[in-house]
């Protein structure tokens, strides 16, 4: 078999010798192919928990505080994973995301998190940047799961309910008041 297939392709390859364009095209189609699937499954790796907390800084520290909050455990069984709040779905934005994250593995690098108390040092900081890019696409990451005009405003307690109808008429977002609720707030927080 290995000699026909052999055979085979020096075949085609002097049919394609006779014709460049055709070679040249192959070549490029499949480079693109092999190269979209490599990104695209690179990409997708980077996108999960697992991934997220590889490094102790995110598995020591705010991943050991979501595993106590009702996005990690609940009685729907419904979990929010880290890339779930903080990669958007829509391709153009995760890219961004992405992008943006490679700043990330150079403060990874430089070890600017890596100890306790370094990380609690600026904690106040990264959690203000994380909150400034909720705040300004209306927390995005959020409505995939939480949309105001998907609550039972009936199945909520009284509280619940008047707020939200209160946050949907003002058009507030949701960090306008669920800050601190998948990650402890920083010592330095102080409630507007």
């Amino acid at each position: 078999m290995p000699g026909k297939m052999k055979e085979k392709l020096a075949s085609w390859w002097q049919y394609t010798k006779r014709i460049p364009f055709l070679t040249t095209a192959i070549v490029f189609f499949v480079g693109g192919v092999i190269f979209w699937g490599g990104f695209h499954w690179t990409l997708e790796i980077t996108n999960t928990e697992k991934f997220c907390i590889s490094c102790h800084e995110m598995r020591d520290n705010v991943y050991e505080e979501y595993k106590k909050t009702i996005h990690y455990n609940n009685r729907t069984g419904v979990r929010a994973t880290c890339p779930d709040c903080h990669v958007p779905k829509v391709w153009i934005y995760k890219i961004r995301r992405k992008i943006q994250a490679s700043n990330e593995l150079y403060h990874k690098l430089m070890g600017t998190i890596d100890t306790p108390e370094k990380f609690k040092a600026h904690r106040m900081e990264m959690a203000e940047r994380t909150w400034k890019v909720m705040k300004d696409t209306d927390s995005r990451e959020c409505r995939n799961c939480h949309k105001f005009d998907h609550m039972d405003y009936e199945a909520q307690d009284k509280r619940s309910a008047r707020k939200h109808q209160k946050g949907l008429e003002k058009g507030q977002t949701c960090l306008d008041c669920h800050k601190g609720i998948a990650h402890k707030l920083p010592e330095e927080y102080e409630e507007d």
